[in-house]
């Protein structure tokens, strides 16, 4: 269910409440299933109805009601609040009526709600968790995870002072000893060792100089790693830790004054039980890279991101078969058995945010089942938690993420162990530590991921992750190289992200029997010239499909100045798989198929043509000169020109591009028909022009001949009988509106631009339109961050109707409205005009009547929102595709 249809059934709702059913019609609003909602109806033995009080339902982690005739509503939330069977049974909402007014509070957020119950609709958003929209809640950094790194760096800094690492094996050496002493400042603090066991055994033992810290810390790590306690004096109680981090007998860095007094604050000052692994991580590798330190956590990502992948990839459908199997105990515990046989797998983890967010969610569920079956148990049951670490797989090039993606899993199943404990009153002792993980340190396109992370029998392997973003411009020789090896067998390869190949091989574990894979990406490998060639392989060749999708939605994290980029989520699964979402936003629907553009279309590819698809007259680039810069003038060299001959100013015209458009600049051409090339011979300062064009032209290699022979004109030469639309071939991604000039036939035009000569100003509107704006950023692609406008691509393959006449006088007038409110702005550039944060009102209320006069061209005006728009013009494109082909 969407989030539209549920608006509309909580506005039917409030229309004609009736009390009795009231929360029963609630639930069937947001989608609940039908059999649940007669269960909680339900008296005795089977119902999902656990309380005791006719005037009351309690559904287990659903929610708490009370209906009431009293008017102190406050006073009955309050005591349903303090109950003991909200602690008990954890309901999500706990909710109150009476007449008039409802009551609610969301026990996860914290956040209420009161208000009149006919103006239920209007807050209906408040209960959207019910449907499986999670509010989200983007957390500032934590002051604990930010102070601890600010004095790591420190730390660091004082370090690499007196102990330079030089080569590969010193840097390594540094970064095993820096995760090292983390660890041991969250176990003195955590109930690992003892209350702050490592500081202060550092402070006691070591002198102040810093001299002999380096020796005591290595005999420290030493006994960290022998079992026996044989021979170890008394003042280096150190418990035995193993699990593969002090293993190695590394060399330790040596202290001074100053840097002993900085390890000793770190674990004196700082609480490190407050440290969340999973975006420490991140930022604790901004340590050892002093450009990153003003940034940390900007690589980070946020937990609602983490849990776009998490979620559709495995979780939901976990949590689905634990309220689909609530009241058996046989199959939550064959729940159980399959969580235990889960394997998930980052191919590009970092420090492995991913990995930990995904352990957390299943040590959650795993507590939640075995609270259950102990309900549905007779007698008592032990519970104990069957993840492991080494369930969760990790590839990681960067040395120092590798190192501590290993270190936040161990802290990660500390934290968790303890909530365990916390639950049922005992958990897995913490030490010696187990495994952490398969974790290892190397390029992700040289490992075969089926031999690292094998398929089995009974395991399920999710493949996920935010592999790094780089465009094909932006990538080394390595990466370069690492791209062909990849995909070397693709027409196109250097003109793909650097994340194709993750999405590649993704698809290729997929048909080798991996269950599922979804990556982060930026949006750049669903648009452009990318998805033909791309995606055909990955869906046709490799017989996959895109099972769920998140269309596009602004990079947001924790950190303060955040990353501008605007990010996808996608799924991949068998082709088989019959179900498949696509999310945008708060919205989702169940759909038949998702195209590479993200769509609920076809797997189209929308390839070049050359004519267009719709009745729209031809668009070509304007004039190429090839000149030297001889024939364009400034208007410092026009004015020269026309002051030195005024028999000049015949053969001088404003010249306009794309740039001048956007920027307002002004430039001018010499334009000369081979009719009056002796007449312009004649002024001095013309001659000497054309002779410099003819000498570059002749030095300019492979210039055809023809070219050389009529040096006094550009290289191509078109000219409107009246006017012309202009169209700049590279836009800001941040606009609405693509911006189009409109220019008598006096103006020249540069290949800068795209040009529609003596067209019907309704074209102008057409696309000027929004629709045409999301058809290009879809299809066209960017150059960088630009959106790089292609006739061949947008403009040939945009659909759009046959208009009627009628239709199109709409649209020329409000093109001309469009063009009279600019006229009001002189003085501002067109780039500022349509900046979205500087455009006039008047202006934007002049376009989105223009949107709606070319929507009304379609069989539908009105969409939920622009991916539904999007959607509809891909399926207009298939069928008109189609009918041509006919």
């Amino acid at each position: 269910m969407n989030i539209a249809q549920i608006e509309e059934k909580v506005k039917s709702l409030v229309q004609q409440i009736n009390h009795e059913s009231f929360l029963f019609d609630l639930l069937d609003c947001y989608g609940k299933p039908k059999a649940s909602i007669t269960r909680l109806k339900m008296v005795g033995k089977g119902s999902y109805n656990l309380s005791k009080s006719d005037d009351e339902v309690l559904w287990k982690k659903q929610v708490f009601f009370k209906s009431t005739d009293s008017t102190q509503l406050l006073s009955v939330i309050d005591d349903m609040k303090d109950s003991e069977v909200v602690e008990k049974h954890q309901p999500r909402f706990i909710i109150a009526i009476n007449a008039t007014h409802l009551l609610a509070i969301d026990t996860r957020t914290e956040d209420t709600l009161d208000i009149p119950l006919s103006e239920l609709n209007k807050k209906f958003d408040f209960f959207l968790p019910w449907a499986g929209m999670e509010k989200t809640q983007v957390q500032g950094e934590n002051p604990a995870d930010v102070r601890a790194a600010e004095k790591m760096a420190k730390l660091f800094d004082l370090l690499r002072a007196d102990n330079p690492a030089n080569t590969r094996q010193e840097i390594h050496w540094q970064n095993v000893f820096l995760s090292r002493i983390l660890f041991c400042y969250f176990a003195e603090d955590t109930g690992i060792f003892k209350q702050k066991l490592f500081t202060n055994h550092i402070a006691s033992h070591t002198s102040e100089s810093g001299e002999d810290l380096s020796d005591y810390l290595s005999r420290a790590f030493d006994v960290m790693n022998k079992e026996s306690r044989e021979g170890v004096p008394d003042y280096l109680d150190f418990p035995y830790v193993n699990g593969g981090l002090f293993a190695d007998n590394l060399p330790v860095p040596k202290f001074s004054r100053k840097s002993r007094a900085m390890l000793i604050e770190c674990g004196a000052d700082l609480n490190w039980s407050e440290i969340n692994p999973d975006i420490f991580g991140s930022m604790i590798q901004a340590v050892v890279d002093p450009s990153q330190r003003g940034n940390m956590g900007m690589h980070y990502t946020s937990v609602p991101n983490i849990m776009k992948v998490i979620e559709p990839l495995f979780l939901t459908d976990l949590r689905s078969e634990f309220e689909k199997h609530y009241e058996s105990k046989s199959k939550l515990e064959q729940l159980l058995f399959r969580i235990e046989n889960l394997k998930i797998f980052d191919p590009a983890c970092g420090s492995g945010n991913f990995l930990i967010i995904a352990y957390k969610e299943l040590r959650q569920l795993e507590i939640d089942i075995f609270q259950r079956i102990q309900e549905l148990s007779k007698g008592g049951l032990i519970a104990l938690s069957r993840i492991k670490l080494s369930q969760f797989y990790g590839i990681e090039l960067d040395d120092f993420a590798h190192e501590i993606a290993i270190l936040s899993l161990w802290l990660a199943e500390h934290q968790m162990n303890q909530k365990f404990k916390a639950v049922f009153g005992y958990a897995s002792p913490a030490l010696p530590l187990k495994s952490s993980g398969n974790v290892i340190c190397k390029s992700s396109n040289q490992v075969n991921w089926p031999d690292f992370c094998k398929p089995a029998a009974n395991a399920e392997i999710y493949v996920l992750g935010n592999p790094p973003y780089l465009g094909a411009r932006t990538q080394d020789e390595d990466q370069k190289a690492e791209m062909r090896q990849v995909l070397g067998h693709l027409d196109g390869v250097n003109s793909l992200d650097f994340i194709a190949t993750w999405f590649y091989k993704g698809a290729a574990y997929v048909r080798d029997g991996a269950k599922g894979v979804a990556f982060v990406s930026t949006n750049s490998i669903t648009q452009g010239e990318q998805v033909a060639l791309l995606w055909p392989h990955i869906l046709e060749e490799l017989d996959v499909c895109i099972n769920f999708a998140h269309t596009s939605f602004k990079w947001s994290n924790n950190a303060k100045n955040k990353a501008g980029v605007t990010c996808v989520v996608i799924g991949l699964a068998q082709g088989s798989i019959s179900k498949r979402t696509l999310f945008s936003g708060d919205f989702s629907q169940e759909v038949a198929n998702i195209s590479p553009y993200l769509t609920a279309t076809k797997n189209t590819y929308i390839y070049k043509r050359t004519t267009p698809l719709s009745r729209l007259p031809e668009m070509a680039y304007g004039n190429q000169p090839i000149e030297g810069g001889f024939l364009i003038l400034t208007p410092e060299e026009k004015e020269q020109l026309v002051a030195a001959d005024l028999r000049a100013k015949k053969f001088i015209k404003p010249l306009i591009g794309g740039n001048e458009f956007l920027k307002n600049l002004e430039r001018w051409c010499i334009w000369i028909e081979d009719g009056e090339l002796s007449e312009a011979l004649a002024i001095p300062a013309i001659k000497t022009r054309i002779e410099s064009v003819r000498s570059f032209r002749e030095n300019g290699g492979q210039v055809a001949s023809s070219l050389v022979e009529r040096s006094h004109q550009f290289r191509y030469r078109h000219r409107a009988k009246k006017s012309f639309i202009l169209l700049p071939c590279t836009s800001s991604e941040k606009r609405d509106y693509l911006q189009l000039g409109f220019f008598d036939y006096n103006y020249l035009t540069t290949h800068s631009a795209q040009i529609l000569y003596d067209a019907d100003p309704f074209v102008f509107g057409v696309i000027s339109s929004r629709a045409h704006m999301l058809w290009t950023k879809a299809v066209g692609g960017c150059l960088e961050s630009r959106i790089r406008y292609s006739n061949v691509l947008c403009y040939n393959n945009f659909p759009i109707p046959d208009i009627s006449e009628k239709k199109k006088e709409q649209i020329r007038n409000c093109v001309f409205e469009v063009l009279a409110k600019r006229e009001q702005y002189p003085e501002r550039k067109i780039s500022d005009l349509y900046d979205p944060d500087k455009m006039p009102p008047d202006l934007l209320e002049a376009h989105k009547q223009l949107d709606l006069a070319v929507l009304a061209c379609y069989d539908r005006t009105e969409f939920k929102n622009d991916d539904d728009l999007l959607t509809y013009l891909f399926k207009l494109y298939e069928k008109m595709t189609e009918a041509k082909s006919a």
